[in-house]
């Protein structure tokens, strides 16, 4: 029987709120990306250390893994868009489990970038695995999302 698995990184809640949308909606499990180091909590501060890592390929370190990784074969995988990409946290996640032969489904917030260049950031970290199309939500419509998240899963 198939297994699906909600990952994601949330800074401020909202890709939280799609991403707990989802496991609902999916009967999957649901794993949150915490990085050792927080990002700091003003805006400002957080974008120009997002620029500065994602400038540099900077993979921080995260807290935890998915020991169970092979159980799997579908991921979501949540990120807020930053700098028109996922999030640095989410990147080491995907260089660090093995994710070849899973399906992976990009979800991404944002206020106006959309997906940016996720799926490709994705596609070349886990080129092993199908990617599938992913979906932006507007963060500040996260926790209001939920006949969106709906429409989307079904028309997937």
């Amino acid at each position: 029987m198939a297994k699906t698995l909600v990952v994601y990184y949330s800074h401020i809640g909202n890709t939280q709120a799609i991403a707990k949308q989802i496991q609902t909606a999916t009967d999957g499990d649901i794993f949150e990306i915490k990085p050792v180091k927080p990002y700091p909590s003003e805006y400002h501060e957080t974008t120009e250390q997002a620029q500065q890592e994602i400038n540099a390929g900077f993979k921080p370190e995260i807290k935890s893994r998915v020991e169970n990784i092979e159980a799997y074969d579908t991921i979501f995988i949540g990120s807020p868009c930053w700098w028109s990409t996922i999030a640095p946290p989410v990147t080491t996640f995907l260089s660090t489990h093995n994710l070849s032969g899973k399906t992976i489904i990009p979800f991404m917030t944002h206020e106006g970038s959309k997906l940016g260049h996720s799926t490709s950031s994705i596609a070349q970290l886990v080129p092993n695995a199908t990617i599938k199309a992913g979906h932006a939500f507007y963060g500040s419509s996260a926790k209001s999302a939920k006949e969106n998240v709906e429409k989307w899963l079904k028309d997937m």
